[in-house]
């Protein structure tokens, strides 16, 4: 059967595996600024000559002009724990040798792709440039582990065992794990709190990646089976794991995404360019926002951080992304888009300290609550002389009262100094984000 022909058809029998595929391409209505564009989004016109001159919408509100200059990703590697990975010329040179947990007699590296999931989300952490097309990844410099888990929902496939399920979510999360990937990509939920999955993902935060995976589709015609209510998605759902919901065009989450307690963080996901496995590009989620290319492009996002901060633990980077994200309120998430869209530069460049709003930071010992007051009261810091110091000063003289005035008047001037190095953003602070707050009224 056709890469076509198996894309085309989406089995209601996912449902029986317990696992949702979020955002498999479907054809879709014309959106686009180009002919290209609009031909790019029906998967019958998706061929290995299919080139998109455009650079993908989402690099500029994700700030790759900004973070590049700082890392592209280098000596990073991201998991993409999905359908395989097929070969792409945007890929050349940057997909590691992986492993395929399939028993279907394909190849043992994770090369093989036939439901183009895994080829997608490739494309968006890393595809490079390539002659006639825009189509470029947000971390290019990163490499990427195929890690391939299931072949397709189709009946058939399911029937043979072929279908995504926990165990093999579970057994390929610890094989990306062990191969030292800092970053992994699950653009797969379930509503199932599975045991064995949330050892997997404690055993990956142990050996020091960070986890990130998809919040969930509301309704799809590519997500069949799937649980309409709101509420936690696993592995997304598990302490430690950034759980995204999507963007769609108009700058939002929408209805499409799975809200609930698990949403850490949002990012684009609508009409997406990216690599296809026939060789050449492809528009995805023309129709609606997907939390699986919301997904990717935060693992991108988290691959950047960790270039930058080789040295930080996956909590550490988790935080970057979580306090600077874009939101309306700097110091609540919320259950539709977490803490906002992600913003890696600003993630990069934040100089952590106990004054900056939002999340419990990891940091520093004592940090703002995840969970405060609508209208938290304002912060006063008041520097004045300790309870004893009459009793100082009585009994010293004169001259050593100066002596301790001079100390004091240096000391006040280092902790000034460092109050401005730990709150002070390394640029303009921009308009209402994240950890800076609403612009101050004039």
């Amino acid at each position: 059967m056709t890469l076509r022909a198996r894309t085309a058809r989406v089995a209601a029998v996912a449902a029986a595996a317990g696992i949702l595929l979020i955002g498999i391409p479907s054809p879709a209505s014309a959106a686009g600024p180009s002919r290209t564009v609009l031909a790019a989004t029906t998967q019958s016109q998706c061929t290995a000559s299919t080139r998109i001159p455009e650079t993908p919408a989402a690099l500029s509100s994700l700030q790759s002009s900004s973070a590049w200059p700082l890392t592209r990703g280098a000596g990073v590697t991201v998991a993409v724990v999905d359908s395989g990975i097929a070969a792409n010329p945007h890929l050349d040179g940057i997909v590691l040798p992986g492993v395929n947990l399939v028993p279907d007699g394909t190849d043992g590296a994770g090369r093989t792709d036939n439901y183009a999931h895994g080829t997608v989300i490739a494309g968006q952490i890393a595809a490079q440039l390539i002659s006639g097309s825009g189509v470029e990844g947000l971390a290019p410099d990163a490499k990427i582990l195929p890690v391939r888990v299931y072949a397709g929902i189709e009946k058939q496939l399911v029937e043979a065992g072929f279908g995504p399920n926990t165990a093999r979510m579970a057994d390929g999360i610890r094989y990306a794990a062990d191969q030292g990937a800092q970053i992994i990509n699950v653009s797969i939920s379930t509503s199932e709190k599975n045991a064995s999955l949330a050892d997997a993902v404690a055993y990956a935060q142990q050996r020091g990646s960070l986890v990130v995976a998809s919040a969930g589709n509301r309704t799809s015609a590519d997500s069949a089976g799937q649980d309409e209510k709101d509420g936690a998605r696993y592995p997304a759902g598990f302490s430690g794991v950034i759980g995204v919901a999507a963007v769609g065009s108009e700058g939002v989450v929408t209805k499409a995404s799975i809200h609930g307690p698990h949403v850490t963080l949002s990012a684009p996901g609508q009409a997406i360019a990216s690599s296809w496995p026939l060789g050449g590009d492809c528009v995805v989620g023309a129709d609606e926002p997907a939390t699986s290319w919301a997904t990717a492009y935060v693992s991108a996002a988290a691959a950047l951080v960790a270039s930058a901060h080789p040295s930080e633990t996956p909590a550490q980077w988790a935080y970057r992304l979580e306090a600077t994200a874009v939101r309306a309120q700097p110091d609540t998430r919320s259950n539709i888009s977490g803490w906002g869209v992600v913003q890696p530069y600003d993630a990069i460049v934040m100089v952590p300290g106990t004054g900056l709003r939002g999340p419990k930071s990891p940091f520093v010992s004592a940090s703002p609550s995840a969970s405060p007051s609508a209208s938290p009261e304002a912060v006063a810091v008041v520097i004045g002389p300790g309870p004893d110091a009459a009793a100082i000063t009585t009994a010293t003289g004169i001259g050593v009262a100066g002596l301790i005035a001079l100390g004091a008047i240096g000391a006040l001037a280092i902790y000034v100094s460092r109050r401005r190095e730990e709150t002070a953003p390394r640029r303009a602070a921009p308009t209402g984000r994240g950890l800076y707050g609403p612009e101050e009224p004039k």
